[in-house]
């Protein structure tokens, strides 16, 4: 966006921010300034309404910080690691879709107090929608079982899938994510394996979703899988890493060399941090000044 043409910041703006630890990666305050800007001069605005800043909390620290965001009337913060699941006990209400996926990552000030909800599912979806598939049929393999995975597989719910498997190393936490996304409406659909078993599921596999970090900067000869275990995909199954750094992860350079759709998680970024700042604007954001905004930072 135009410097010149940037709206100041005066005494009526209200604080947003993101809070986590170690905090100093984060897109979120670039992608969101450059939104807010957008939104001020397209409404005629005289300033900003809103400011957006990154806010570094140790988890020890999390209830008084709160407390802090209270006290300076903040209208609402996202969270990032290691906050999304504690921050649920500093909460007067929280969505079915985070209950659902145990863990929040954005946060408002409503008159029932401090509401939370996870965008993370809805980031995650929205570039899989945009190919207009139908996916009922078929299988989703989730490649790691952290915290990133959960929003995935209550995604992949929502697209309709059969069969949603998780591949991860500890099967007892494999086996509490089973537990915890178990629906007696379709009780054998998330099903559980461990890495020596993920060639076997790879040939029946429509998506292919990485929520591991192996691949990401610095450490960019990392893969989740390797070629020979890629060619056992389907052609039309679609290949999906929720790093954006590098871009393409190895991952996803070897799967679109061979031809399969390739997403990489910019785009979740962009459209989770969409979602929450529309609860904070009440208006849809500028989804692509979010992304150039994003994508300028990662060419630098």
């Amino acid at each position: 966006m135009d410097a010149q043409k940037s709206m100041p910041i005066l005494g009526n703006c209200r604080l947003l921010g993101v809070i986590g630890d170690p905090i100093k990666h984060s897109l979120s305050p670039v992608m969101h300034n450059a939104a807010i800007q957008a939104y001020a001069q397209e409404q005629g605005m005289a300033s900003v309404p809103f400011v957006y800043v990154p806010l570094q909390i140790a988890l020890e620290d999390l209830e008084t910080a709160i407390a802090g965001l209270d006290a300076v009337h903040c209208q609402g913060f996202n969270i990032t690691i290691p906050h999304k699941q504690a921050i649920m006990n500093c909460l007067d209400h929280v969505t079915d879709v985070a209950k659902r996926i145990g863990a929040v990552n954005t946060v408002w000030k409503s008159d029932r107090g401090w509401e939370g909800t996870n965008t993370d599912c809805h980031g995650f979806l929205a570039p899989l929608l945009e190919l207009n598939r139908t996916w009922n049929q078929g299988e989703a393999l989730i490649l790691g079982n952290g915290g990133a995975a959960r929003a995935v597989i209550a995604g992949c719910e929502q697209l309709g899938f059969d069969t949603i498997r998780i591949i991860g190393r500890d099967r007892s936490k494999l086996e509490v994510i089973q537990g915890d996304f178990h629906d007696d409406a379709h009780p054998n659909r998330i099903q559980i394996n461990t890495w020596d078993e993920v060639a076997d599921f790879l040939p029946k596999a429509q998506l292919v979703v990485n929520t591991t970090p192996l691949g990401m900067a610095p450490k960019i000869d990392g893969t989740p899988l390797e070629a020979e275990a890629i060619e056992l995909l389907p052609s039309e199954a679609v290949t999906y890493d929720l790093i954006y750094t590098p871009q393409p992860t190895k991952f996803l350079a070897i799967a679109a060399e061979k031809g399969h759709v390739a997403i990489d998680g910019l785009e979740m970024l962009v459209q989770q941090g969409a979602k929450g700042l529309e609860t904070w604007l009440g208006a849809k954001p500028n989804i692509s000044v979010m992304r150039d905004a994003a994508q300028a930072i990662l060419n630098r």
